[in-house]
């Protein structure tokens, strides 16, 4: 699976074979990179690619040495059940 950044539209996008998008959209505050919203097409849930898509995106964070705020759920779970990295996370907005 091919995930880009979508710097303009502030995304990590995976066009998948049925041609819908997956995708996790992010903010920036003060230099963290808060995690919005994963959204998964129908026809993708239960395949893992979600969770492909979040390995992705925080292990980019952390090969650019960026801490996460998480406001996404998927996320979230995802972080709980994968606790190395819990030091993503941006201590100052964890909830």
């Amino acid at each position: 699976m091919n995930i880009v950044n979508n710097k303009k539209q502030y995304r990590f996008e995976a066009e998948l074979e049925d041609g819908e998008l997956l995708k996790l959209d992010y903010r920036w505050l003060k230099g963290s990179m808060v995690l919005m919203h994963t959204f998964v097409p129908v026809s993708a849930r239960g395949s893992g690619k979600g969770n492909q898509i979040v390995q992705h995106v925080l292990d980019h964070a952390r090969t650019q040495e960026l801490k996460v705020i998480v406001y996404c759920s998927f996320v979230e779970k995802y972080v709980q059940e994968h606790p190395e990295y819990n030091d993503l996370l941006d201590e100052q907005h964890r909830r």
